[in-house]
């Protein structure tokens, strides 16, 4: 017989006494359990104790938290938490160093366990450690320890960052600013700094106006405190007003913050992680959206100003022929020119101009290449043209689908995403990469469309052929402006056709009856094969990375499947693993016959709470929960598409339900169509066999990788 739904068997530990193995009540209150595990070693003062967790991060449980403790948990009898908070806070101002130093070491511990964070912050904990800050006299280690108690203590949000003091921010802001201060204080100043920044908008003047970015640059040589110098660049541009970006645009490209991060990040010696690609990410994104005020601001078509740029791209394409005198020849002669620039006004481009986006940026993507590129720019112009078959490409019009296209590509004006680490190395490559980057593209339209034999007709057709050069470029996250040359290059008409043929080749080629019965026939097996794959991706386990407000000093977390297939473990890890992770280091387990359903997206109860940070399409994409009986849920957000695609579909199989992700629907129609190849080789004529194939014995036989993006 089963045993009861609420007793979970556990071992309670306690320093110098044998373990207690007792089966906990459920339903029994928390203190009852503790007073009897008390008298079992004859403790005295029962309400003066509580329980924690033996291994992982040793969280206390609480009535709220009791529910996640599972049978075989090692649990370790401890002073509760405000004895803890009490008998911390008094050693933290002991006047022995020593004692002082352990306090402050065992509390920077303590502080991310927020049963025992809302005990000391209730007694005015922060308090005292930041009258211990601005006091100057603590040093090294010391203060590294209260620096991150501090910070641990802060980002559980029970306190506001805006009743910090100013000289609390000076004083941090003084580590940041000297030249020789111990790198794990300049990690936590810095952390502390951007959580101010973000958290509190009179906190970010105060900041501002104690830190230069000259500062944060300088820091940007030291590989230990890059990510964290970057984050807080990133903060501070996040956060200022608009009137102020482009001024510290200007003041960073003084000071060679892009020359700077290329060479000691991008090419540094060691490989960039999660977190730093996370804010080279959001560093492009932040230097992209400047573009948003010219993308939505619209020409003025009465403004001279404004149409002295039109004036001057005409100049520079028509240069060498002769101004005609005379008001109405001038006019029939710019009429003309206008019409050869490909401009869809011939009478008053400026028109052209008037609908956001891209607005302006279109006229300013359009000088650039016609004053740095001229050769180029003239070369475009004239051999368009001079055509007199229908087949001219109007640059004009083209330049300003193309900017709105690339707008939309890179999604300028939009927010950086929380769950992306999607940053492009050749964007640091160039003090005018957004421009540069046009020529290219601009340079490739006209190509394309002189490959594609276009008319004005076909113009919608050609600018979707180019979207899709430029996106499957981009992928490849070519490093230079150079390689993204080569890789365009690569990417002609005839190979974009050639792509999308074989993509498509399963869907488009085989539609005669006797085609889809045979299809019909290998399926099952085919996606047998696929759900044995799943699961045994299942079963090596994927590392997760767990969400918070502090993503540089990121914890993550291990989840794989049974061999037997009957139970998920899972537990904490300090690292990110390099490979396979033992069963013996995940402590936690959920019963596959406990797991009720697979919840996606919005849907999860993770991407239903609040946060700090921006719960995107992205993020939701990326977000599935298993929930399990009673009523509790293991949540996840996979690190990209591909892992979201295993585990969703792995879990779907395990649980008897249909796998329907975009990888399994693309690996069965490719593992479909290699088969149909194989057995309809060398003949001439297809027939169908009255039974169907047999399945295989072992699937597993079957070997293919995937390139999804």
């Amino acid at each position: 017989m089963p045993p009861p739904v609420d007793i979970v068997k556990v071992a309670i530990e306690w320093p110098g006494a044998n373990a207690q193995l007792i089966e906990m009540d459920q339903k029994r209150p928390l203190s009852s359990i503790i007073r009897e595990v008390c008298d079992g070693w004859s403790l005295s003062g029962s309400e003066q104790f509580a329980l924690r967790y033996a291994d992982g991060p040793q969280l206390y449980i609480t009535e709220q938290s009791r529910g996640d403790i599972k049978n075989g948990t090692i649990l370790r009898l401890a002073i509760s938490p405000a004895r803890a908070a009490r008998q911390l806070l008094e050693r933290i101002q002991s006047h022995s160093i020593d004692a002082r130093l352990e306090a402050l070491k065992e509390l920077a511990k303590l502080s991310a366990d927020p049963t025992f964070a809302a005990e000391f912050i209730n007694m005015e904990g922060i308090g005292t450690l930041a009258r211990l800050v601005e006091s100057g006299t603590h040093f090294g280690e010391m203060l590294a320890f209260t620096l991150t108690a501090f910070l641990e203590l802060m980002d559980h949000g029970i306190v506001s960052w805006d009743l910090i003091s100013i000289s609390f921010i000076k004083q941090i802001a003084g580590y940041v600013n000297q030249p020789m201060v111990d790198v794990s204080i300049l990690q936590r100043s810095l952390a502390i700094l951007e959580s101010m920044v973000l958290n509190s908008h009179s906190l970010y003047h105060r900041v501002a106006q104690e830190i230069t970015v000259g500062q944060l640059i300088g820091h940007l040589s030291n590989k230990e405190i890059q990510t964290y110098a970057i984050a807080l660049i990133n903060a501070l541009f996040l956060k200022a007003p608009e009137d102020r970006r482009q001024e510290m645009a200007s003041t960073l490209a003084q000071k060679h913050l892009r020359s700077i991060i290329l060479n000691h990040v991008i090419r540094g010696n060691r490989p960039i992680k999660a977190e730093m690609a996370h804010q080279l990410y959001v560093l492009q994104v932040l230097t992209f959206n400047l573009l948003e005020e010219r993308m939505m601001t619209k020409m003025d078509p009465n403004d001279q100003a404004q149409r002295d740029i039109i004036f001057e791209l005409r100049r520079i394409a028509f240069d060498g022929e002769s101004d005609p005198t005379g008001t109405e020849k001038r006019k029939a002669t710019y009429t003309k020119d206008y019409k050869m620039l490909g401009f869809t006004n011939h009478v008053n481009p400026a028109v052209d101009f008037t609908q956001t986006p891209p607005g302006m940026l279109a006229l300013d993507n359009m000088l650039y290449l016609a004053k740095v590129h001229q050769d180029t720019y003239i070369r475009i112009v004239l051999e368009n043209s001079s055509r007199e078959d229908k087949h001219e490409c109007p640059f004009g019009r083209c330049a300003i689908e193309l900017t709105r296209m690339l707008c939309e590509i890179l999604q300028v004006g939009e927010l950086p995403n929380e769950g992306c680490n999607d940053y492009h190395p050749m964007f640091f490559t160039h003090d005018r990469a957004w421009e540069e980057f046009f020529c290219v593209c601009i340079q490739l339209l006209n190509k394309t469309w002189k490959e594609m034999r276009a008319t004005a007709e076909d113009f919608n057709k050609v600018m979707q052929v180019v979207r899709e050069q430029i996106t499957r470029a981009l992928a490849m996250k070519p490093s230079s402006i150079d390689q993204l040359k080569n890789k365009l290059r690569g990417l002609n008409y005839s190979e974009i056709l050639r792509l999308r043929q074989s993509e498509r080749m399963s869907q488009d080629d085989f539609h005669s009856p006797p085609i889809i019965e045979l299809r019909e026939r290998i399926q099952p097996e085919i996606l047998e094969l696929i759900k044995q794959q799943r699961l045994n991706r299942l079963c090596e386990g994927s590392c997760f990375r767990k969400l918070g407000n502090r993503r540089r000093q990121e914890k993550f977390w291990f989840c794989r499947l049974s061999l037997n297939h009957k139970v998920l473990h899972y537990g904490d890890l300090d690292e990110s693993p390099q490979g396979e992770v033992p069963f013996e280091l995940l402590s936690d387990k959920i019963p596959v016959s406990d797991i009720k359903s697979v919840l996606t997206g919005k849907d999860c109860p993770h991407m239903k709470e609040k946060s700090a940070l921006k719960q995107n399409k992205e993020v939701l994409e990326l977000a599935f929960s298993v929930l399990y009986d009673p009523d509790e849920t293991l949540n996840f957000v996979a690190p990209n598409k591909y892992e979201y695609c295993i585990w969703t579909d792995g879990l779907c199989a395990l649980l008897g339900r249909e796998m329907g992700s975009d990888l399994t629907r693309s690996d069965l129609d490719t593992l479909i169509s290699m088969e149909m190849k194989l057995r309809l080789l060398d003949l001439e004529n297809i027939t169908i066999p009255e039974a169907p194939p047999p399945v295989p014995k072992e699937p597993s036989s079957y070997n293919f990788t995937y390139n999804y993006s």
